[in-house]
């Protein structure tokens, strides 16, 4: 029981930040081998490769070859309509270490000579902050839903193990009921035995006498 109630804390404590709401923020990182305007989103639950997995997968909608350098994904030439019809490179790293209930994740999109940010570029910000949201949202809730699911499956087991211990105690009260029912007839029994051998014991001294009188007869014969 201390177990399961120290494990309940912990999921809790693991957890508690998921409540929050994700924000996108715009920042200088060291990302595309240089300094570059970027957007940065916390992403909570899932490890540093999970995210970058994550981000592999969610950039499939938006074309563009997708590698791996430095430490980061790289998105060559990909199509995204809501930034615009010529193609960008596109850039993303998780920060973090492995086992943390959050980590950073950080997306840089190159136009092309420029990468994009609030100041220059208004309406492909949007889109590309839109993007960073749908991907942190998406993944976050993924992640939550894989704990959910895991968890679930540990309540039943619980749960399980509980029907289990239910029914050994039924077939526990079961048998002292039947033992119960045993014991008492075994003592009215042993009663009816006693008195059953005090008769016994009466027939036999009576018989002895009988037996008695008849060998002294047998014996009187001459």
């Amino acid at each position: 029981m201390k177990r399961i109630y120290t494990f309940a804390i912990a999921l809790t404590v693991g957890f508690s930040a998921s409540a929050q709401k994700i924000k996108v923020s715009e920042s200088v990182e060291n990302i595309g081998g240089a300094s570059h305007n970027a957007l940065a989103v916390t992403l909570y639950g899932v490890s540093p490769s999970d995210a970058e997995d994550a981000f592999r997968s969610f950039m499939k909608t938006y074309d563009g070859k997708r590698s791996s350098k430095n430490g980061e994904i790289f998105i060559d030439h990909a199509t995204i309509k809501e930034m615009g019809n010529n193609s960008i490179d596109v850039y993303g790293k998780a920060i973090g270490k492995k086992g943390n209930p959050e980590i950073k994740f950080i997306v840089a999109f190159d136009l092309g000579g420029a990468y994009c940010n609030s100041g220059q570029h208004k309406d492909q910000y949007k889109g590309a902050e839109k993007i960073v949201k749908d991907f942190a949202l998406k993944t976050t809730k993924d992640a939550i839903a894989e704990k959910l699911k895991a968890e679930q499956k540990v309540e039943s087991k619980l749960e399980d193990d509980q029907k289990g211990l239910e029914k050994d105690n039924k077939n526990l009260n079961d048998d002292i009921e039947n033992y119960t029912t045993k014991i008492k007839k075994a003592e009215d029994d042993i009663v009816k035995n006693k008195l059953e051998q005090e008769k016994k014991k009466a027939a036999i001294e009576a018989q002895k006498k009988v037996v008695a009188d008849i060998d002294k007869k047998l014996k009187a014969v001459e």
